[in-house]
C-alpha cells in the first residue's frame, strides 16, 4: 500500500495570495457566466459547477504530488461553486446575504472543529494525508462561499459601491498582514480570515471587468473577463515556478 508521504497543497507565499485573488476573480466571472450570461438559472449552474468541482477534486486527491495547475483548478472550482451557492441561498432560498453569511460561517467553523478534533491541529501546509486534505478542501469551499456572501452583503445590503467594498476588504487584508508580522496571534486563524476576505476583494476585480463603463467598469462581459483572469492566473503560475524548481533542484 502506498504511503501518503508527499505534500499535495501549495505553500503559503506572496504568490499564493496573488494567485488566490486572481482565482477568486475567475470564480466570480465564470460563475456569473454560467448562471446569468447563459441564463441557465442557479440550480442548473450549481449542478454544472458541482460536477466540475467533484471531478477535479477527485483528480487532486488521488494525485501523487503537488501539481500547481491542478491545485489552482480546484481553487477555481471552489470559488465558482461558492459564487453559485451564495446566489442560490440569497435569490432562490431567499435567505438574504446576512443570514447566508451566518450559515456559511457556521459551516466553516464546524468543518474546522472536526478537522481539529481529528488531527489536533489546523496546519494548512504541508498536507500529506488524503483524509486531512478532504477537510482542507471542504473548509476552502465554505470559506470561498462565505467570502462571496459577505462581499454581496456589502454591496447589496449596505449599498457600498464595489470599489468601496474593495477598499474595505483590502484594509482588512492589510490589517491581517500587519497582525501576521507584528503580533503573536495564531497564524492559522489569520490564514482563514485572510482566505475569506481575499474572496470579496478578488471578486471586485471581476466587477471591474464586467460592470458597464458608466459604473466605472470595463464592460468586457463575463466570458472575456474569465479569459483575462485565466491568462493572469497562468502568468502567475509561470512566474512562481522558478522558485519552486530551485528548491527541488537543491534537494537532489
Amino acid at each position: 500500500m502506498l504511503k501518503e508521504n508527499y505534500n499535495k497543497v501549495a505553500q503559503i507565499t506572496l504568490f499564493f495570495w496573488l494567485q488566490k485573488i486572481v482565482a477568486t476573480t475567475l470564480g466570480e466571472t465564470l460563475g456569473d457566466y454560467v448562471s446569468m450570461t447563459l441564463q441557465l438559472g442557479y440550480a442548473v449552474a450549481i449542478a454544472i459547477t458541482f460536477i466540475f468541482f467533484i471531478g477535479i477534486l477527485t483528480v487532486q486527491l488521488y494525485a501523487r504530488k503537488h501539481i500547481p495547475l491542478l491545485y489552482w483548478g480546484v481553487i477555481v472550482g471552489t470559488t465558482t461553486l461558492g459564487t453559485e451557492l451564495s446566489d442560490f441561498m440569497d435569490r432562490t432560498l431567499n435567505f438574504g446575504y446576512a443570514i447566508g453569511s451566518l450559515v456559511l460561517l457556521i459551516c466553516l467553523l464546524v468543518t474546522l472543529l472536526f478537522w481539529y478534533k481529528k488531527y489536533d491541529n489546523l496546519e494548512v501546509f504541508p498536507i500529506k494525508q488524503k483524509a486531512k486534505e478532504t477537510y482542507y478542501w471542504i473548509a476552502i469551499l465554505f470559506s470561498n462561499s462565505l467570502g462571496t456572501a459577505f462581499g454581496d452583503f456589502l454591496s447589496d445590503n449596505l449599498g457600498l459601491h464595489y470599489l468601496y467594498g474593495a477598499a474595505l476588504t483590502g484594509a482588512i487584508i492589510l490589517l491581517v498582514v500587519g497582525l501576521h508580522y507584528f503580533t503573536k496571534i495564531n497564524q492559522i486563524v489569520l490564514f482563514w480570515i485572510a482566505f475569506v476576505f481575499t474572496r470579496p476583494f478578488g471578486a471586485t476585480f471581476g466587477d471591474f471587468l464586467t460592470k458597464p463603463i458608466a459604473k466605472g467598469g470595463l464592460a468586457l462581459g463575463t466570458l472575456p473577463s474569465s479569459l483575462v483572469a485565466v491568462l493572469f492566473l497562468l502568468l502567475l503560475l509561470y512566474f512562481s515556478k522558478p522558485s519552486s524548481n530551485k528548491k527541488q533542484h537543491s534537494k537532489t
